[in-house]
């Protein structure tokens, strides 16, 4: 048998009266609620319904008064004419332009009528009763104007029109001057036309708007209809002689409750309870979602950061280490919280000094402290710069230092204001090793190839010292000779034939001694400087040796420079490595001509000129060899290639790399005659900038266009040959 089904849970008595209870209060609160809406809303609409009123009414009675004020003064213009025509001409033209001005009027001291003038845009005012009848305002205003010297206004009086219609009117009373003739002018104003010229589009479609008295007697009105009576305002239009009330009565009557409030409100709270409840359930659920995700997206980029081996580092505006990654804890030695501690310490200030970090070299503290200064008095301009790194040194725990490339950009907030730095800091010290290891490898390379080149022309060296030498001797064993004849009879004459002897010695040494230099300081030269030098200082660095091997083959050497005034800058280059590029693309091709190239042909060019632009300095070695053949150019510049057995194959590939070193490239090409035998290298350096130099000046003024080894000038093209 089935056990029975659970019996239904049922809210005990006491239960169901509180829950009845809170029921009940929440229904009171929101008919209270909802009343009180009710009310302010009624209120607040008759608010806004009179507070309209009042402004029509203001604006309206300022319009009024602004224009019977300007109508005022042009009347009074009329009494400053200099002749009755004039002043007739003139009424009648202000009779056309001011609509509510009817009739103008001349009258003498003792309010004689002398000439009138009518508006041409309604019918006379006094047809039905004479003016005689209605003049009793106009003399009260007259006179009041006498007295006070100044226009008055007359209290306003019914007119009445054919028809069996009538108007309201209001005269304007100027005394006139006795050099104008004396008497008065008499303007009449008709208030139903004065009112009616409000603009409507300013005033507001929706009032009547009415001139009355104090008493409450209507004069003049305008407007579509009636108004409702509910909103109504009212303001004093005082002139001189003159009071009138302007009325601004709304055609809206009080605001309706059903069924565009009462009903709106109650279906609005109820719609808007559910959908406020759903919103929330809503937004809770996205919160959870929302925090779910923010805490997967800290643990991806934590474990990001901590997984780069780029140094990450924030600092606020003050320099002050807000954070740093395991990375660059691991570079500098130091923990976290030792990073991090310089910043329990701070005021808050900006303008506090900034904080010593830990791995400041002390050296560089003052330093880094006005770098840090500067940045904070430009902080607003780092937003938008270059994001361009710098390179500095920092000081690990043990106290080494090590350099570091430190790429920064600013942290922002979300509200776009700037509230720090953000670092990626770079570890250089592999970097630097692998650089010293290079540079060093780089230079025993050099001085493998400069000890290679001088055990080539160690040959060349004893061939060219042989001559001093020999002559050395020679001039010594004659020198004996000349002393032993000296000796055995006294010849006057062997005195100078002896002195001539030993400075042909002396020469023939100091020969022998600038070539056995020249040698020596190519060999021991080493540093790596750049320096500011001229084309010719190269040139004339390397003819000893050059000459050494172009004497052998019988080569002729020409130096090609620019004639004055058209003198080279100055240069600057590593000259050692540069003097070891000339001479190798000499030798070069000095040693392409001993094969195919007649003797009579071998003609070495070196020659330098500035380029079109001005910044560089184009040096060119040129000879008449047979050339170089695609299969040889494919493959010229690759390190040990070389067609000669004895050759190394590093000197074109150490030129192309000097000249890379220095801004610029090795190229090749035919050779400078006009039939492009040969083969000519190229190679640039830069020209060296002096204070306040413009490009293309030089820092020689003495250089030597084209000449010879011996130094003979010559015109820029010349071919001056010097045989050895």
């Amino acid at each position: 048998m089935a056990p029975p089904p659970n019996p239904p849970v049922r809210l005990a008595p006491r239960g169901r009266a509180r829950r009845v209870l809170l029921w009940t209060a929440l229904m009171a609160l929101l008919v209270v609620a909802q009343s009180l809406l009710v009310v302010l809303s009624l209120s607040y609409e008759s608010g806004r319904a009179q507070d309209e009123a009042e402004r029509v009414a203001t604006l309206a009675s300022s319009e009024i008064k602004r224009e019977l004020l300007r109508q005022a003064r042009a009347l009074q213009s009329l009494a400053f004419l200099p002749s009755q025509p004039q002043r007739d001409a003139s009424a009648a033209e202000l009779l056309q332009q001011r609509q509510g001005l009817e009739r103008v009027e001349w009258r003498s001291d003792d309010f004689l009528l002398l000439r009138a003038q009518d508006t041409p845009y309604a019918p006379a005012l006094f047809v039905q009763m004479p003016r005689t009848a209605l003049s009793a305002e106009a003399e009260l205003a007259c006179n009041a104007a006498r007295i006070a010297g100044a226009p008055s206004f007359s209290r306003s009086y019914f007119v009445p029109l054919p028809g069996g219609l009538g108007s309201e009117v209001v005269d304007l009373c100027v005394p006139l001057s006795p050099a104008a003739g004396g008497g008065v002018l008499i303007g009449s104003f008709a208030l139903t036309r004065v009112i009616e010229q409000m603009p409507s589009e300013r005033l507001a479609a929706g009032y009547e708007l009415t001139l009355v008295e104090a008493d409450g007697t209507r004069l003049a009105r305008t407007g579509p209809a009636r108004g409702a009576g509910v909103f109504v305002s009212r303001q004093v239009i005082d002139l001189p002689g003159f009071s009138v009330l302007v009325r601004a009565d709304s055609l809206r009557g009080r605001p309706s409750i059903v069924p565009n409030l009462t009903t709106g409100l109650v279906l609005g709270l109820s719609l808007a309870l559910f959908a406020v409840v759903a919103l929330l359930a809503r937004d809770g659920r996205r919160r959870a979602e929302a925090e779910r995700a923010l805490a997967e997206a800290l643990a991806l980029r934590r474990a990001m950061e901590d997984s780069l081996p780029t140094g990450l580092r924030a600092r606020d505006l003050q320099g002050r280490v807000t954070y740093a990654n395991p990375a660059f804890c691991t570079m500098v030695g130091f923990t976290q919280q030792q990073l991090l501690w310089p910043a329990t310490r701070a005021t808050g200030s900006k303008t506090a000094e900034p904080e010593v970090q830990p791995y400041w070299p002390p050296e560089f503290v003052a330093e880094y402290r006005q770098r840090q200064r500067l940045r904070l008095e430009g902080q607003g301009r780092h937003a938008n710069e270059t994001r361009e790194g710098y390179e500095t040194v920092f000081m690990r725990s043990n106290g080494e230092r090590f350099p570091v490339m430190v790429y920064e950009a600013p942290l922002v907030d979300r509200e776009g204001q700037q509230t720090g730095w953000m670092s990626a800091v770079v570890d250089l010290s592999n970097q630097r090793r692998v650089e010293d290891l290079s540079r060093q490898q780089q230079e025993r390379l050099q001085a493998s190839a400069r000890l290679a080149t001088v055990g080539e022309m160690a040959s060349l060296l004893s061939h060219e010292l042989n001559q001093p030498l020999a002559a050395i001797a020679s001039y010594a064993s004659g020198s004996l000779n000349l002393m032993d004849d000296a000796d055995q009879a006294a010849d006057p004459t062997l005195r100078p034939m002896l002195q001539q002897a030993l400075s042909r010695i002396a020469e023939q040494a100091d020969r022998a001694g600038r070539v056995i230099k020249s040698v020596h300081a190519f060999v021991r030269r080493r540093e790596q400087q750049h320096e500011s030098t001229g084309a010719e200082d190269l040139f004339e660095a390397v003819m000893p040796l050059v000459r050494l091997q172009a004497r052998k083959s019988g080569t002729r050497i020409e130096v090609r420079l620019p004639a004055a005034p058209s003198r080279l800058p100055s240069v600057r280059c590593d000259r050692t490595m540069v003097e070891q590029v000339l001479l190798n693309l000499s030798r070069n091709g000095i040693q392409a001509m001993e094969g195919d190239t007649d003797p009579a042909e071998r003609v070495l060019v070196l020659a330098a000129e500035a380029e079109p632009d001005g910044r560089r300095v184009r040096f060119t070695v040129a000879d008449r060899g047979p050339g170089i053949p695609p299969e040889v150019a494919a493959r010229l510049f690759t390190p040990f290639f070389s067609t000669r057995a004895e050759g190394m194959g590093l000197g074109l590939s150490l030129c192309r790399t000097v000249a890379e070193q220095h801004g610029g490239a090795l190229s090749f090409g035919p050779g400078l005659e006009a039939d492009g035998r040969g083969a000519a290298f190229r190679f640039s350096l830069p020209v060296a900038r002096a204070a306040g130099a413009e490009p293309g000046a030089g820092s020689r003024p003495d250089l030597m266009p084209a000449r010879t080894e011996s130094g003979d000038t010559a015109g820029p093209s010349a071919l001056t040959s010097s045989r050895p």
